[in-house]
């Protein structure tokens, strides 16, 4: 990998790192009683690696270590542990040695050498056979990178044999909600939720040096992997200059966010920041930075990893235990911050069969994801075993893995088999590499040989699909677990206009749904109706890693150019891969030129579409459909389809495998029967169908054999370390703390540790509060977070331009994550947010209750600060659902909300809340706002004792209402360590606090 200077020994920094304080990660919903929450796996031995960026290297030995080898960074802070008090764990400095109570590993008699088959050993690693406990044996693949980590860690200081052993007994433990801690190996960010994160670093070292310590305590103490992959945006399209134009408007917008990253990657140790225009995080994750076993100075242990993006997941397919974290809780991960989980059942699905003659990996995933939705899987693991599991390539499974989110899972574990080893070996893992990691895995009973009899394993419900049922399919108009068969497309299309506005509805009248918009683009006669394909987009790393559906994609693009199909040229079409090994296994099939031919030209290596990333439709398209009420939609092979997401205008969106966006692309409209109908008509006037370009998996497989090669990725990836020329081009100063300008409109300092003392806030409940908003079920981070482009006439909007910032530069919300007063000013800025207050009426706008006036959330807001009020959200299931922003907590923070009544959390977005100091509250079962007679026209008191002793996770509270009314809610902080971050006012002043006593 990257090594950054250092000339203490790897011993040191292995030791040292063994005694490093934890990462916790709470990431619940309320979907029981008893309220599950659970977070994140760990191996905590410290990689020491930093970058400053992808220029010529520093010295000769920079670039020439192999993959899979760790400098060391004598001025890493290593040599941490912490110390337990009657709340939660207290950092403290390691002055002489280590402290006696965490001296010594109480399994050390495990630890046990693994041979290499020619002579030697790899190393060394703690042994779960050598416990000689016959659970072990029935726990899930899952539950045992757990056990690992807790035996590795154990000093019984961090981690206790207690610890230990309730995972050893996790078919009794697990039902119980039992609490253990867990380190992850490493931090993955995207750019998005990059900046926040080190705009927070940044904020911290200034709040350290306040308070008279040291600011340079403020590092990242375990490795930072930043991929900046958000970014670009579909400007241009459907033409051969793409990229590079695409890319030039990238840096005229970001190069201030840009700079400010790279100064980053200099003035913190630890973080790798990979330049845009490499790809996307998920996918250079997979191909790449992925290790699925470590080998640190001779201790052998799993791979794992926390990421500020809910899709971690994919990397589960590779057998590395990984997911989502909001970008608070990371960021106190890097600080070195235990890390604490419930442990989480565990979910058996089975797989059987395999698919039929032109299914898809999308296909399939869609309806796992259906499947799972509707078992209820939120805050589990689940782990996928059977005979089909050998059915199923690598990048299938990364798939499935990547839409952990989608069906509500933690996790959606693919344990390494053979496929995983093989993948390794293409993607350009060393044959040594391998062979370590296979031999390591056999060993300590973590692989899975299908050659072999399967020992049983326990799980805690069981679920099952042979492969063969599955058909081919699409999800929307609205959700991602809403799945379309194929077959039933154009019923279902029709039931959509039928419908009452909802989920699966338009309410379109009978008189209107034959409606037809004319219109002339660039001198060519267009026409619209409702249901016709405006964008068609072959986006997201849930299906740019799969080979197999991008040259499917490429199959029917050549079949269609073939018979004298054309997609319209009004379709805003576009290709953006996920790392540059798909442009060249594309161009090394032939197939790159026909996707050219259908407008699918590359646009750039990024997310684009699926984030919303779309770019503007042309304006004589804008105009049709605004201007005649056209119910326009888009097709994208993306993850999310959430209203308001994909683009303004397109309020139906479809998920569907690259070859099907393309389909959809040439038939112009979602309104079709692809059993019955024509696409088209070819150039012999002949009607040409469906089946007529579909390809069969015997020609997938064979375009998928002789065009994808590992010296692809070997070369793609020894390139990515060189960055592009914009990049390497880009200057920054070299101070280790940030010249904040306070005229700039990307990055400014946060206002959260402003008038900060050493003595924290203290627990508080709240008093007459206002309802800001009052909200149904499904509410997500895209409601809740500003997301998206910038409205004219918003607040955000209004705030640019008094700072002289045209329209045209406003760039999205997601590039201004640096600077706060934007993003708290498209806090609750969606166009579909539906708020009760407002009585029907959709968009960004609330009631301001004391004087009954209508004004955007943002204003109303401000009136209540203003008159010294505070405020809470009333919410329904699902609240926070979607991608884990952190600024979907942040925001409501600096508007002034401080509690949030919900029947049920998304888990990321509640421990969001509570690292922001604002209380999660969920209603009892079966009760809601509705049913207990509530409009959000009252005031709300919530009693909380002010001694935070006196707070018990997961108690009972009262909540009274000026109406006479009152309610027991659960309060949902769900650890101890929660009640004290709340204690603190969060978990940033709770970290600072902690670090200036050492």
């Amino acid at each position: 990998m990257y090594v950054r200077g250092g000339s203490a020994s790897a011993s040191f920094l292995l030791r040292a790192s063994r005694f490093r304080t934890s990462s916790w990660s709470p990431s619940t919903c309320c979907v029981s009683p008893a309220g599950a929450r659970l977070a994140s796996p760990s191996s905590g031995c410290g990689r020491s690696f930093g970058f400053s960026s992808f220029a010529a290297p520093r010295s000769s030995v920079f670039f020439s270590l192999p993959r899979w080898t760790y400098g060391v960074d004598w001025r890493m802070a290593a040599g941490f542990r912490s110390r337990i008090s009657a709340v939660a764990p207290v950092i403290e400095r390691v002055q002489r040695g280590f402290a006696t109570a965490a001296a010594e590993n109480p399994f050390k008699e495990i630890l046990t050498s693994l041979p290499k088959p020619g002579g030697g050993h790899f190393g060394k690693f703690y042994s779960l056979p050598a416990l000689n406990d016959p659970r072990i044996d029935k726990l899930p693949y899952s539950i045992r990178i757990l056990l690992e980590s807790a035996i590795r860690n154990c000093d019984n200081f961090q981690v206790k044999k207690d610890d230990v052993e309730k995972i050893i007994d996790w078919e009794n433990s697990s039902p119980k909600q039992v609490e253990i801690p867990f380190k992850p190996a490493r931090v993955l960010l995207q750019d998005f939720t990059g900046v926040p994160a080190v705009v927070d670093l940044a904020c911290m070292r200034d709040a350290m040096d306040k308070l008279g310590s040291d600011s340079n305590k403020i590092n990242p103490l375990v490795p930072v992997d930043l991929v900046i992959d958000h970014s670009v945006q579909v400007d241009v399209a459907r033409t051969e200059n793409a990229v590079q134009a695409n890319m030039e408007l990238e840096f005229q917008r970001n190069k201030e966010r840009f700079a400010f990253l790279k100064w980053g990657s200099d003035a913190f140790r630890n973080m790798l920041v990979v330049p845009p225009g490499s790809g996307i995080v998920h996918q250079v994750n997979l191909e790449y930075l992925g290790r699925v076993v470590f080998n640190t100075d001779g201790i052998l242990y799993p791979d794992s990893v926390v990421g500020t993006d809910s899709h971690t997941t994919m990397i589960d397919g590779l057998g590395v235990a990984g997911w989502g974290v909001g970008g608070i809780e990371a960021e106190a991960a890097m600080l070195g911050q235990p890390m604490s989980m419930v442990l989480p059942g565990v979910v058996g699905f089975k797989l059987s069969g395999k698919l039929q003659n032109g299914v898809t990996a999308t296909d399939l995933v869609l309806t796992v994801t259906q499947m799972l939705r509707k078992h209820g899987v939120v805050g589990k693991f689940v782990e996928f075993y059977g005979d089909g599991m050998g059915e199923l390539s690598l990048a299938d499974r990364a798939t499935i893995a990547n839409m952990s989110p989608e069906y509500g899972a933690t996790m959606g574990f693919f344990p390494v088999d053979h496929v995983t080893l093989q993948y390794l070996k293409l993607t350009g893992r060393s044959d040594d590499t391998v062979a370590m990691i296979e031999a390591y895995l056999r060993a300590n009973k973590m692989f899975v040989d299908y050659n072999e009899p399967q020992q049983e394993r326990f799980y805690s419900s069981y679920l099952e699909l042979n492969l063969s049922e599955v058909e081919p399919c699409i999800s929307g108009p609205k959700r991602p677990h809403d799945r379309v068969p194929l077959k039933d497309m154009k019923a279902d299309w029709q039931s959509c206009l039928d419908n009452k506005v909802g989920f699966k509805g338009f309410a379109v009248p009978k008189e209107a749904q034959d409606k037809s918009a004319k219109f002339s683009f660039h001198g060519q006669p267009a026409e619209l109706k409702h249901g016709s394909v405006v964008i068609a987009a072959i986006t997201s790393c849930t299906n740019t890693s799969n080979p197999s559906v991008m040259l499917g994609a490429g199959l029917v693009a050549k079949k269609a150019c073939e018979l004298g199909l054309q997609v319209k040229p009004w379709i805003k079409t576009s290709l953006a891969p996920g790392s540059g090994v798909v442009t060249k296994y594309l161009q090394q099939s032939g197939l790159q030129k026909y996707l050219d031919q259908q407008g699918f030209n590359i646009v750039g290596y990024g997310c684009t579409t699926c984030i919303g990333n779309s770019g503007e439709l042309d304006e004589s398209v804008a105009a049709a459909i605004t201007e005649n009420d056209i119910l326009a939609s888009a097709v994208l092979s993306g993850n999310r389809n959430f209203e308001g997401r994909v683009h303004p205008l397109t309020r139906a969106n479809y998920l569907a495998s690259p070859p099907l966006v393309v389909a959809y692309a040439l038939a112009g409209t979602v309104d079709i029967d692809f059993e019955k109908e024509p696409i088209g008509t070819g150039k012999d006037g002949k009607s040409i169908y469906f089946r007529d370009i579909w390809p069969s998996t015997e020609e997938v497989a064979e375009a998928v054999q002789s065009s994808v090669l590992p010296d692809m990725f070997k070369s793609t990836y020894k390139a990515i370390t060189k960055g592009n020329p914009m990049w390497n081009q880009l200057s920054v100063p070299t101070s280790t703390k940030y010249t904040w300008d306070p005229n700039s409109t990307y990055i400014h300092e946060p206002p959260y540790f402003k008038g900060m003392t050493m003595d924290p806030p203290g627990a508080h409940g709240v008093k007459d509060a206002y309802c800001l908003l009052n909200f149904g079920d499904s509410i997500t981070t895209d409601h809740i977070s500003p997301a998206g482009s910038i409205h004219k006439d918003s607040p955000a909007a209004k705030f640019l331009m008094q700072r002289g910032v045209q329209p045209k530069d406003f760039n999205s919300y997601g590039s201004r994550r640096g600077n706060d007063e934007v993003m708290a000013r498209g806090t609750f800025a969606n166009i579909r947010l539906v708020n009760k207050l407002l009585n029907g009426e959709v968009g960004p706008k609330t009631v301001h209750i004391p004087s009954g006036e209508k004004l955007y959330v943002f204003d109303a807001a401000q009136k209540y600060k203003e008159a010294g009020h505070d405020t809470i959200v009333l919410a329904g299931a699902e609240y926070g659902s979607g991608s884990s922003r952190d600024w979907a907590a942040k925001g409501p923070m600096l508007l002034g909300v401080k509690a949030v009544i919900a029947k049920s959390f998304e888990r990321i977005h509640r421990s969001n809340l509570v690292g922001m100091g604002i209380i999660p509250l969920c209603f009892k079962a079966g009760e809601d706002a509705d049913s207990l007679g509530l409009t959000g026209h009252e005031r709300y008191s919530i009693d909380l004792p002010s001694n935070i002793s006196d707070i018990r996770p997961g108690q009972d509270v009262t909540v009274t209402t000026d109406s006479g009314k009152s309610f027991t809610c659960t309060v949902r902080f769900d650890t101890e360590v929660e009640l004290a971050y709340f204690n603190h006012g969060g978990i940033l002043p709770y970290v600072i606090r902690n670090l200036t006593q050492q």
